[in-house]
């Protein structure tokens, strides 16, 4: 009376001698619950300073290693990254932040309503700190005839 039982599926044998089957629909209705929810924070994370860049016809600035940004906004406050600093101040907060690597990237975004001049000092306080990768942001052009 030997007989033999195949499994069927490789499933586990419960204790009533049937198969039971591990349910994959929770795990789903999870992941894609929290894909819905990355994509919605997503383009929240990328917060900073508000500034209306002005319009260029120029091409992207390409790059590997990931660039500081200092911004200037409509009220001629200077930012580093995030933080508000005085203009006396932004040398030293770049070499603090850069340390000794003076080949890092740093992208000034002026606002199209700050005095070019303001914008201007502050590349020369970033030049004065030894920083010689500075690029100025714009937005690209909508229309060709566009003016203000």
């Amino acid at each position: 009376m030997g007989a033999s039982m195949q499994k069927r599926g490789g499933g586990r044998r419960n204790r009533r001698g049937g198969f039971s089957e591990i349910n994959v629909t929770p795990f789903v209705d999870v992941m894609l619950v929290l894909l819905i929810i990355f994509m919605v924070a997503a383009p929240m994370l990328t917060a900073g300073v508000e500034v209306d860049l002005p319009e260029t016809k120029a091409a992207p600035v390409s790059g590997n290693d990931e660039p500081l940004t200092v911004s200037i906004n409509r009220k001629g406050e200077v930012y580093v990254q995030d933080t508000k600093y005085p203009l006396s101040e932004i040398q030293s907060k770049l070499q603090a932040i850069a340390g000794q690597n003076k080949e890092k990237r740093i992208f000034v975004k002026g606002d199209s309503a700050v005095d070019y001049g303001v914008i201007m000092k502050v590349v020369g306080e970033i030049n004065a700190a030894g920083f010689m990768k500075v690029a100025l942001l714009t937005d690209v052009e909508s229309t060709p005839a566009k003016r203000r």
